[in-house]
């Protein structure tokens, strides 16, 4: 297995080549990708008033339902390591149309606490099994939270429970350049989260306490449209940039490819159900000491690096 540095330059380089596919169907993955994180959603019950911290943001979706959640009384920061897709948050949720709306780019693996700290509760949908320190995140999580303060997020869980997910990048990979490394153990990954054991030991380590990890199982439903639905995943996974980089004839033939094998998640005429196993993560933050809180409206783009002042985002 690489060491952590190696896996956070690998990590920062994925994102960064990945950022222009997730950015681009932002809205499908908000739509069809939902199911990922509602249970999750559900559980966390973010009430009035509260102050949420939505660890992986993307491009915003998830941390707008919380904002909605919380009301005008209460705030929803976004944090994530592309600053892209920050960027793409911001524009997609202006703070003019969301005043209880923050988006900061940061790694949450090398940062002391995400500015806003501390936050009531903590969402995270799919983010916790792709991180190079996992137990470097989640205490920075921790550390963000108020003692006492709730943590709730979705992994997958093994790749027998998520088979569209091979099936995708089986498809495409002969027809595009050459992939990134792909993980490999409990190296950062969709799946590097499937022995809920190690799961467990990670967050408690972390400083949580309360650690409770379910099985669920969920379906994604897509539109009867084999060409767009082949790309978004496609694009959504490791052979996004690749594909990007493909001209558009090979482009072609890896969407028909990875159609071809997601063929046995379609019913013609009525679309595509993708099942995905993942584990529902609730944990409480057992914080021996509180985050010094930053001011209720700071200047967030000054402390993400993307205007003046100190840059948060290691990396």
């Amino acid at each position: 297995m690489a060491g952590t540095e190696t896996l956070r330059a690998r990590n920062a380089d994925f994102w960064a080549r990945a950022a222009p596919g997730w950015i681009r169907h932002a809205d499908r993955q908000d739509r069809t990708g939902r199911p990922l994180g509602a249970v999750a959603m559900d559980r966390l019950r973010a009430r009035p008033g509260e102050r949420i911290l939505d660890v992986g943001c993307g491009c915003g979706g998830t941390t707008a339902e919380l904002a909605a959640a919380v009301g005008p009384g209460g705030a929803a920061v976004g944090v994530d390591l592309a600053a892209p897709m920050v960027a793409a948050a911001r524009t997609r949720f202006p703070r003019a149309r969301h005043p209880g709306l923050e988006f900061v780019t940061a790694d949450i693996e090398t940062v002391e606490v995400v500015p806003g700290a501390p936050f009531d509760a903590a969402f995270s949908r799919m983010t916790l099994m792709l991180l190079a320190d996992p137990r470097a995140g989640c205490a920075t999580i921790r550390r963000s939270l108020r003692p006492g303060g709730r943590l709730a997020a979705t992994v997958f869980r093994d790749g027998g429970s998520t088979p569209w997910l091979s099936a995708v990048m089986l498809g495409a990979a002969p027809h595009v350049g050459a992939l990134p490394p792909l993980p490999i153990g409990a190296e950062p990954g969709p799946f590097a989260f499937a022995d809920p054991a190690r799961l467990e030991r990670v967050l408690s380590a972390s400083g949580f306490g309360a650690v409770a990890i379910e099985p669920h199982e969920v379906t994604l439903d897509a539109p009867d449209e084999p060409d767009a639905v082949a790309e978004w995943l496609i694009e959504m996974g490791p052979a996004g940039a690749a594909y990007r980089a493909t001209a558009p004839p090979g482009q072609a033939t890896a969407r028909a490819a990875a159609a071809r094998l997601l063929g046995r998640f379609r019913d013609p005429g009525a679309g595509y159900r993708l099942p995905a196993g993942l584990w529902l993560i609730t944990a409480t933050s057992m914080a021996s000491a509180t985050p010094r809180p930053t001011p209720r409206n700071p200047d967030w783009r000054a402390l993400d690096g993307t205007g003046p002042g100190m840059d948060l985002r290691g990396h």
